[in-house]
């Protein structure tokens, strides 16, 4: 006659494990959305930053107000690009 013992008898069974895993499940979604949001924010500003510092170089060139905004469109616009392609890199 053969007695069948579980092997850890105080192992958990899955259902009763499932319960506990669900807030894990949400704080790493809204640490991934806060990340992101963040990060976004961050290269936005910087952009804005080096849009802003361009036009002003640019206008101490003496270049006209048309030619600075411009100037400081580009510079987001790459910025923001530049910015695209590390994030693509990286993933």
């Amino acid at each position: 006659m053969f007695i069948f013992v579980p092997a850890d008898p105080g192992e958990h069974r899955f259902r009763d494990l499932e319960q506990r895993q669900h807030p894990a499940v949400f704080r790493e979604l809204a640490v991934t959305v806060a990340v992101v949001l963040i990060a976004t924010v961050l290269v936005f500003t910087v952009a804005l930053l080096a849009a802003t510092t361009a036009a002003a170089l640019a206008r101490l060139d003496g270049a006209t107000y048309p030619a600075a905004i411009k100037q400081a469109g580009v510079t987001f616009a790459a910025v923001i690009t530049l910015a695209d392609a590390v994030t693509g890199a990286l993933l």
